[in-house]
């Protein structure tokens, strides 16, 4: 590890986390030099819901490079997008009965974003953006406006201006309907909040803590931009793309969102960003917003196998099965580890164990990196063990990853008792 150590910036994270040198990969599991296996709980944070080397994937790139096809081509007209585009609109949108414009970004999921925010403002002519507690959208300017986390909205490189915070379904706890305190701020003139262009949330807040927004809630968003002529914009980066259980996370709500945002396992591990929007909304003119990697053409080759996934509900039904399987086991540790003060959140394949006790995420996790598991943390503190395992992952692996996860809180626990003579003593404040 020393040439990581003496050569790459400061700024490297999950190496930190995860100390070895990793070689190959394949389905859900990760080799390192030495040929030590680890079950991925991690999948790349979203990237990998197909798993690391889909064969399919692995055979079509191959097929596509030996045939000297188009690499890199602007936003130029090429055999590999005219395949994404007919199969995401034909076996993706058309069956959804959705109907969206599609515009390439810059490769990666911030770039989206901001491109998403920038349509809003220039259409609706207005500046101000009402984002939610703990959401996550991007780490460049115009995302980081509308990120909560404080560790990345630092005075010294974050202009806060033209965006609002509300509280996020759940933030006040069960009882209190934060739609409904939405409301009362843009129908109030005094409240100072300014009616936004747009209202950006994501359905599930993955980095912000597995925080699950409920259909009644969305419903309810969706209600209130129709009412205040606002956009709803959908950030479907990390959760879509089957995660939740259906390919759009937003579709069990039943709403229709004006732009949604899609990255990450869209290009199968290659790195393509997309923005979908409603037809009437595609005011740009040409060469307007533009980025000299708008547009990969060998993840749109890998997005177009990909997408035969969602020909039949057969993944969907398995991402369901096991995403109930994941609850159950953390509804079971959460029972038998009481004195962790756990909570269990989640839907379909991304789900979170909150552990109240401070500290012991972090010490979890590290534990379950000796024990040859890759599992990270989300939340604000970093007190959520997050749960992303690949969706294609065998359900005997899924469950000896579960294993793991129970062994390694089993003996940090008995390791403090012994420490503490026989008494646990566990920092909830």
């Amino acid at each position: 590890m020393r040439i990581f150590e003496q050569v790459e910036s400061q700024v490297r994270s999950y190496v930190r986390a995860f100390p070895t040198i990793f070689n190959k990969a394949q389905g859900a599991l990760l080799y390192d030099e030495q040929g030590e296996e680890y079950i991925d709980f991690f999948a790349g944070a979203g990237v990998l819901n197909y798993g690391h080397n889909n064969p399919v994937v692995n055979k079509a790139l191959i097929e596509y490079l030996e045939q000297d096809c188009i690499v890199h081509g602007l936003d130029q007209a090429t055999s590999a997008k005219k395949r994404f585009l007919e199969k995401l609109y034909y076996d993706i949108l058309q069956p959804r009965h959705m109907e969206y414009k599609v515009q390439f970004t810059g490769p990666t999921g911030t770039n989206a974003v901001e491109t998403a925010l920038k349509l809003a403002r220039m259409v609706k002519g207005r500046s101000s953006v009402i984002a939610f507690t703990n959401g996550f959208h991007g780490l460049t300017m115009g995302s980081m406006a509308v990120t909560g986390n404080a560790f990345y909205r630092d005075e010294s490189f974050i202009n806060r201006s033209n965006a609002s915070f509300m509280p996020y379904d759940g933030y006040f706890g069960p009882d209190v309907n934060t739609a409904a305190y939405l409301r009362r701020f843009l129908e109030d003139q005094s409240s100072g909040v300014d009616l936004p262009a747009a209202i950006i949330l994501e359905t599930v807040q993955a980095e912000g803590g597995i925080n699950v927004a409920s259909c009644d809630w969305l419903v309810e968003i969706e209600q209130i931009c129709r009412e205040y002529d606002i956009l709803l914009i959908v950030d479907d980066i990390q959760v879509g793309n089957g995660r939740t259980g259906t390919f759009f996370s937003f579709e069990e709500a039943g709403i229709s969102p004006d732009i949604i945002t899609l990255s990450k396992s869209i290009g199968g591990g290659l790195p393509l960003s997309l923005v979908l929007v409603r037809p009437d909304l595609d005011q740009w003119k040409p060469g307007e917003h533009t980025g000299t990697f708008r547009g990969n053409n060998l993840a749109f080759v890998a997005a177009t196998e990909l997408f035969s996934y969602w020909e039949t509900d057969e993944l969907s039904q398995k991402v369901k099965a096991k995403g109930e399987i994941i609850r159950e086991r953390l509804k079971q540790i959460a029972e038998r580890y009481c004195e962790m003060d756990c909570k269990v959140r989640g839907r379909g394949m991304v789900n979170g164990l909150d552990i109240g006790a401070r500290g012991m995420a972090g010490q979890i996790s590290r534990e379950c990196f000796n024990r040859n598991l890759i599992i990270e943390l989300s939340g604000a503190e970093n007190n959520v063990l997050k749960f992303l395992p690949p969706l294609v992952i065998e359900e005997e692996l899924l469950v000896r990853g579960l294993d793991i996860v129970e062994e390694s809180i089993t003996a940090l626990l008995e390791e403090q008792n012994s420490d503490n003579g026989g008494m646990a003593i566990i920092d909830n404040s």
